[in-house]
């Protein structure tokens, strides 16, 4: 079923099948008993899937990645398909356009998208009166700057993210990694990142609610940027890591969009976050909280990203081509795993 629509959908601009798909999801949820039918289809419960990390209690491992509920609008109308978590954003303190359109380049033979958004959001004050809905489903927020903030300063806008959004959201997700803002990446130097990190981390934990912070980084670190990264995220005592946003690669891609700026997500990039996440595992211990993300198309994508060291993985490019059932497909896999 999914599949005949999709093939309707792709026939349209990929931001505006998005805008279309996120509204019609609200409004189709606000029919009666619809929402209950959706959950009766596509929520499984189990006790095999439950899973206790960063001091919270997950129904199931698998989640929606930032970048899909940008403003914190229809979280609940996801968390009906299935999802044991949702992470909101990117947010960033004022609202911002994001780049000029065309923005987003569907690479439908490669099963990949490529993005250069950059940060488009409502802003802080708007995700905020979201987010004041009842919920029954944990929520992050991935946090960023906004595009005219030097890095020098970025500090400042995270921070304001942490204090705004402390009350509303189970933990943050502190986004270094977007290839689509100016010189965002150069974060990932240890030089600056040190400092900023010690912001942060101090700022957190003078709050009443602390949440957990994750950093995000990006899947186009060598290895010895990652060494690097591991022993601040050690000494700083950061609560997890999220492991990857997009790549600038183009490694194996055959689609005549290839060539379009931004980041890719998708199959072309499962290899590369599961090779991190691998890594990852062996330098940071068994408890330490790792998030997968990254060309998780299919149960076995996801079965074989949780062998390799993630505690949670999250969808966004594979909920694209697969669809809800995807989520449903890889609880199924995870129980029958455990059997």
């Amino acid at each position: 079923m999914y599949s005949i629509l999709r093939k309707i959908l792709f026939l349209f601009d990929a931001e505006l099948i998005h805008e279309f798909s996120v509204h019609s999801i609200k409004i189709f949820n606000k029919i009666p008993l619809i929402d209950i039918l959706i959950k009766k289809f596509f929520c499984i419960s189990d006790k095999k899937l439950e899973r206790n990390i960063l001091g919270l209690k997950f129904n199931n491992p698998v989640g929606l990645a930032a970048g899909f509920d940008k403003n914190a609008e229809c979280y609940n109308e996801f968390s009906n398909f299935g999802f044991g978590f949702i992470e909101i954003g990117t947010v960033t303190p004022m609202p911002q356009p994001g780049n000029p359109k065309k923005r987003i380049f569907r690479l439908a033979e490669d099963k990949s998208l490529i993005n250069r958004l950059g940060f488009n959001n409502k802003g802080i004050s708007e995700v905020v009166d979201n987010l004041k809905k009842e919920r029954d489903i944990i929520i992050g927020a991935n946090i960023g700057k906004n595009y005219f903030t030097q890095n020098s300063d970025a500090h400042s806008d995270y921070l304001k993210c942490l204090s705004e959004l402390n009350e509303f959201v189970d933990y943050f997700a502190i986004n270094i990694s977007s290839p689509n803002t100016e010189g965002l990446r150069d974060l990932h130097d240890k030089s600056l990142l040190k400092p900023f990190l010690e912001k942060l981390v101090k700022f957190n934990n003078k709050l009443m609610n602390k949440r957990p912070l994750l950093l995000k980084i990006s899947p186009d670190l060598n290895e010895e940027q990652i060494a690097d990264i591991v022993i601040l995220i050690k000494d700083l005592k950061l609560d997890g890591i999220i492991a990857t946003n997009t790549t600038v690669s183009r490694d194996g891609a055959s689609s005549e969009h290839k060539t379009q700026e931004g980041g890719m997500s998708g199959k072309l990039l499962t290899h590369k976050s599961n090779a991190i996440i691998k890594y990852l595992r062996k330098r940071l211990g068994d408890n330490f909280p790792i998030i997968g993300v990254g060309g998780i198309m299919n149960a076995n994508d996801a079965i074989e990203r949780l062998n390799s060291g993630a505690d949670l993985i999250q969808l966004y490019t594979g909920f694209i081509y697969k669809g809800p059932s995807l989520i449903k497909e890889i609880n199924k896999a995870i129980i029958n795993q455990s059997n």
